[in-house]
């Protein structure tokens, strides 16, 4: 469909009989360009979930082009000027998906770090794509993105790692390579493919109360199953208590989950200085219309800048620490004072006997106070603390 050339006489000029058969190809080349952007469209948008896309192909003599719109930008750009993710994805659609019937016909494609360019929601588009490939192609690709790490396929997934003699090896025990999980390598992909797998699957259909972090996850998941087990709460929805990872996250994680069903989780934060500051701000803005939805530790605790740690029995906790830590001098039951919060007090004690508290001591702390718990319960002495735990669960349980 080009123009007319004669490369024997640059100068001539096309004759009529030429001139129609330039026409017609042109014009069979503008319904074949117009189909195939039609049809790109539509076989595109069955993969592509992150828009819906509208290609036109456009042919000038020597120039191809393409033009792309979507609903929120309707008007036309070139391929060329859209996201790297969307030129990359393209490509790689169009070149395997065609191919894979014509010259990449029964071959084995190797891919390293696909889709990097992708946000983690189209990681996952290009996942499904390879997913549909493998019925005719072998697909083998590296990758260090938990989103391109199928959960529900693990036994097709291998650990690749450099051995202790200094060979690289590949297996599908997915921890070889490493003792310490803390530094898992590649390994870590799976763990946090698993990790949201779990999540998403927890979050439907359940009631989320957002905590500041995963000590007090840990707390509250203790204090719901000894309160059911004794029958004393009946929840009409599962309970779950995603961490925010420290106050000043809870607005951003709150707004993620409202994000589910506009509805505004319950919060649930520590009465200390940051806790407090989280609350009054939340109430001003995210939760203005909510306000009772926001709670703090203090309400229940009856002690200022009290923490979850506050609302669990002090010897238990105690017991805990001392069990963890083991110090040939003073012990923290020693030390402890009733009537003030529990965790400056054991920060001191540590420092006063050159204790370490590693990052996440205080989960630690939690999971054998949990354990504790979930197979004695709690002596006639720690009573009164169910009775604190009802009455903050009754409250959390008004917004179901």
């Amino acid at each position: 469909g080009k123009d007319f050339e004669d490369p024997n006489d640059p100068g001539r000029k096309p004759k009529p009989a030429e001139i129609e058969e330039i026409s017609e190809k042109k014009r069979k080349r503008s319904i074949l360009l117009q189909s195939a952007g039609t049809k790109l469209t539509k076989e595109f948008r069955s993969w592509w979930k992150q828009g819906d896309y509208v290609f036109r192909f456009q042919a000038d003599g020597n120039h191809f082009r393409i033009w792309v719109s979507d609903d929120e930008r309707p008007e036309e750009i070139e391929l060329e000027s859209r996201s790297t993710g969307l030129q990359w994805f393209l490509s790689f659609y169009l070149v395997f998906l065609v191919e894979s019937d014509k010259e990449h016909d029964n071959t084995i494609l190797l891919l390293d770090e696909p889709g990097l360019s992708l946000h983690p929601l189209a990681q996952r588009d290009l996942s499904d794509f390879f997913e549909s490939l493998s019925n005719t192609n072998q697909i083998i690709y590296t990758t260090h993105s938990p989103f391109l790490v199928d959960a529900d396929m693990l036994d097709r997934a291998r650990k690749v790692f450099i051995d202790k003699d200094g060979t690289t090896k590949a297996s599908s025990d997915l921890r070889a390579g490493s003792g310490d999980r803390r530094k898992s390598g590649a390994a870590y992909a799976v763990y946090s493919a698993l990790n949201m797998n779990v999540a998403e699957s927890l979050l439907v259909g359940c009631r989320p109360i957002v905590v500041e972090g995963p000590s007090d996850q840990h707390y509250m998941s203790m204090i719901k199953a000894y309160l059911i087990g004794q029958g004393k709460i009946a929840p009409k929805q599962e309970l779950v208590f995603p961490p925010a990872h420290g106050a000043s996250n809870a607005r951003v994680v709150a707004s993620i989950l409202t994000g589910r069903d506009e509805t505004l989780p319950i919060m649930l934060l520590d009465g200390d200085q940051a806790g407090k500051r989280m609350q009054k701000d939340m109430q001003n803005g995210l939760y203005q219309t909510e306000k009772e939805k926001v709670l703090v530790t203090d309400t229940y605790t009856s002690l200022e800048n009290s923490e979850i740690e506050d609302l669990i029995p002090p010897e238990l906790i105690v017991d805990a620490v001392d069990r963890i830590f083991r110090t040939p001098e003073q012990t923290l039951e020693e030390t402890i004072k009733a009537g003030k919060p529990i965790v400056p007090q054991i920060e001191d004690w540590a420092a006063h006997q050159d204790v370490e508290l590693e990052s996440g001591w205080k989960v630690e702390v939690a999971k054998v106070v949990k354990r504790k718990v979930l197979n004695s319960g709690l002596s006639e002495s720690q009573r009164p603390y169910s009775d604190i735990w009802l009455k903050m669960f009754t409250d959390l349980l008004k917004h179901q």
